[in-house]
């Protein structure tokens, strides 16, 4: 039975695209897996941007911490025991301003950990530390950023991917929704393409 972990980081709410093929993703992985899920909505509850008392209380020694310091640890601790729990995790990203939500860069902010989530080997060379599970990354844009002349300023997939990779989550599916701003008709058929994409990762699966 899999432990599944839904992060979704629109901002649109329930005009969301990424939101919604995520979360078909991740009841679909549920169904066929028996599993459990869990929910990370980034945009209903925002985490705080990182500040002093993260970066200095997570190198301070526990009882050596202020309060701010201990609560802001003890958040990111949160974040990452979700992750280190899940065996399946689908993660939604709606392109903003060429690049991830800046929600979903406060989550890796959080968990993007030293000595926790990755550390440093052999001529400085970085190992991630949460290996063994599998990524479905949900990427909507409102332009065709897969190929042809905006392909070059797609900043969200590459980086949220080498993201993934640092902390050590290398098996990255990636699902997009793109093009759905060029008027009604080519948003309802780059929405049934993409459907049918999330058909194809679930038929997959085997219950």
């Amino acid at each position: 039975m899999a432990s599944i972990l839904l992060v979704t980081s629109s901002p649109r709410g329930a005009d969301s695209l990424s939101t919604r093929f995520a979360t078909q993703i991740a009841e679909g992985l549920m169904v066929r897996t028996g599993g459990t899920l869990s929910i990370r909505d980034l945009a209903a509850a925002p985490l705080p941007h990182i500040g002093q008392a993260y970066i200095q209380g997570r190198v301070a020694p526990p009882e050596e911490r202020t309060p701010e310091q201990a609560e802001a640890v003890r958040l990111a601790q949160e974040l990452v025991d979700e992750v280190k729990a899940a065996d399946l995790i689908v993660l939604g990203s709606g392109m903003i301003n060429f690049g991830p939500p800046s929600q979903l860069k406060a989550w890796f902010d959080h968990i993007t950990w030293p000595g926790v989530t990755f550390g440093y080997g052999e001529g400085g060379r970085p190992r991630g530390f949460l290996t063994g599970k599998k990524v479905y990354l949900v990427a909507a844009a409102g332009g065709v950023f897969s190929e042809g002349e905006w392909a070059p300023f797609d900043f969200q997939t590459g980086y949220l991917h080498h993201l993934l990779g640092f902390i050590g989550l290398t098996d990255v599916e990636l699902v997009r929704v793109e093009g759905t701003v060029f008027g009604p008709e080519a948003a309802r058929a780059a929405i049934d393409v993409t459907a049918g994409r999330v058909r194809s990762v679930l038929e997959t699966l085997h219950a």
